[in-house]
């Protein structure tokens, strides 16, 4: 099959296709042919569905939602991942009503969600809702290694960015739930 046709059915542009053959990132096995034809090989293929999930908590953050869903993008080029579906959303990590969130999880042909940072997937419960998709052989790649690993901290960090976000509103409750996490790490660390 020409890389012009597949592109079509994957629903990218040639031009992406191209870039990515030409990086050695397509996962599929393509070849070059002497008259420059490119030829791709979709029996090979992964049959794996991915989708990209961003997420940002107030309107006047939308520029930050389009940078975020680069960010993602570039990151499944690079992993060799085929995006079936991209979803934006504004709105509260907290809120359980967000319809493309909604959407993804009911989706059963999705069997890879990528998103950014854990919080942007859900404020609470991530592990709950990792532990049900993996259940269904479905799984959540998250992207920002700089996370916190420790547990107690990172629960300690959600908790105080929920409260943060109904004492001072949400727009500026995570950077203040950033300072108070930075304080008590400076004041174990001293002790």
């Amino acid at each position: 099959m020409k890389l012009s046709a597949w592109a079509k059915t994957k629903g990218i542009s040639y031009r992406s296709a191209w870039k990515m053959h030409k990086s050695n990132k397509l996962p599929v096995r393509s070849e070059q042919l002497p008259n420059g034809t490119i030829l791709v090989f979709p029996e090979d293929e992964k049959i794996e569905q991915a989708a990209i999930y961003a997420r940002v908590s107030s309107g006047d953050q939308k520029k930050d939602l389009d940078r975020q869903l680069l960010r993602l993008v570039d990151y499944a080029i690079e992993h060799r991942i085929l995006i079936a579906e991209k979803v934006k959303e504004v709105g509260s990590g907290m809120n359980g009503q967000r319809k493309g969130l909604l959407r993804l999880l009911a989706n059963k042909n999705i069997n890879l969600i990528i998103v950014e940072h854990r919080d942007r997937l859900t404020r609470f419960g991530f592990s709950y809702l990792e532990a049900s998709l993996k259940s269904s052989g479905r799984k959540i790649i998250v992207v920002d290694s700089t996370e916190i690993q420790d547990d107690i901290v990172r629960d300690l960090h959600e908790v105080i960015v929920s409260m943060c976000a109904r004492l001072y509103g949400k727009r500026s409750a995570k950077n203040k739930a950033d300072k108070a996490i930075r304080a008590i790490n400076k004041d174990v660390d001293n002790a």
